[in-house]
This record gives C-alpha cells, structure tokens and sequence, in this order.
C-alpha cells in the first residue's frame, strides 16, 4: 500500500549533529507569512457516506493527516523556540513529543529560531491490522533546503550548513480518545533520499 499526502509546503524538520538538533534545525516557518501553518491540517479525514473506502485507507489518511500536523505545529513554534507551545501534543506524543520539545528547548536555551519552509512527501508504507487498523507506518522525503537556523538576538544564520534531503520514517498510532498521533520517528542522515 502506497498511500501519499497531497505535497505541501510548510512543514517539516531536520539537520544538526543529533536527532534533536537534526529536528529543529529544519523546521520552521516564513517570518514573512504570518499564516499560522497548522490551520491548512484537519485532525481526521472522514469520507462521505458515498465513499467506500477502506478502513485501512482512512487509517492511513488520517495518519497522514496527523504527521503533516506534527510537522506544522513544529514549524510554528520553531519561529519563537516555544518548547511549552500546548499545540506540539495535538499530533505527536511519546517519544516523538520529547524529541521535539526536547529539540526546541535547546534552541531556546541557545538563542536560536527558524526560518524558512521546508517541504515533505509523506507515503503510507504499511497498515496493521487491515480491518481495524491501530498501527500505520509513514515515510517521507523532506527537503530541509529552504529552512534553517537564526539567532534570535542579531538574526545572524548559524552554522555554514545548509539543508537538503532526509529520509524519515514515522509511526503513529490510534489514541484512546480516537486520535492518531505519532508516537515516534527516525531521522537519516542529509543526502539519505
């Protein structure tokens, strides 16, 4: 099953030495384009009572749906480092929640935001179980080109880095309040896809 998100701008992750600084380094927004990037993301895709999807296809469109909205929260509070923002738990928990408040907390403790849109193409890879699925698995491209690191104080760019394209893999699972949320992810290296 290979299920893809509509390809959007705005919203996505990486670069650094670790996984944490590898997350935030690359997301951020346009201080340009004061839209708030998590109102383009619904929480659920429900089809229409003509639809005759399966539930494997919702499960998995309303995976997408949650990773894409992880992103986009990352990215908006990536503009200011806001490790507190209460909209990084809407998409994302577990370990993938610590990474991320894990990754912004250090770049406002060091003075750093940022800027810019980084792009993504996530896929379905694998549903389970098919009938009532609990468990969807996501990959993606993201392209971190277009996204790095300023200091706050001067607006000065960090680092001579620039960014480029990760493979990143990412689980996320149905919640006890009906929710899917991305439980946890993995990061590649730059040049990995």
């Amino acid at each position: 099953m290979a299920m893809r998100a509509p390809h959007r701008r705005g919203s996505a992750m990486l670069a650094g030495a670790t996984l944490l600084a590898a997350l935030a380094a690359c997301t951020g927004a346009d201080p340009s384009d004061p839209g708030d990037v998590r109102d383009s993301v619904t929480s659920t895709v429900t089809p229409s009572p003509a639809t005759s999807a399966s539930p494997a296809d919702i499960a998995g469109e309303q995976a997408l749906a949650a990773y894409v909205g992880m992103w986009n929260d990352m990215v908006e509070a990536a503009r200011t480092s806001n490790w507190q923002d209460p909209e990084l738990g809407r998409y994302a928990t577990k370990d993938a929640l610590r990474v991320i408040t894990g990754s912004l907390y250090a770049d406002h403790r060091s003075g750093v935001i940022t800027k810019g849109r980084p792009t993504y193409d996530p896929e379905v890879i694998s549903v389970r179980p098919q009938n009532v699925p609990t468990i969807v698995m996501i990959s993606d491209c993201a392209d971190s080109s277009n996204a790095l690191k300023y200091r706050k104080k001067d607006g000065t760019r960090v680092g001579d880095l620039g960014g480029g394209r990760r493979q990143i893999t990412a689980e996320v699972k149905s919640q006890d309040d009906g929710k899917w949320r991305v439980t946890r992810f993995a990061v590649q290296e730059l040049g990995s896809c």
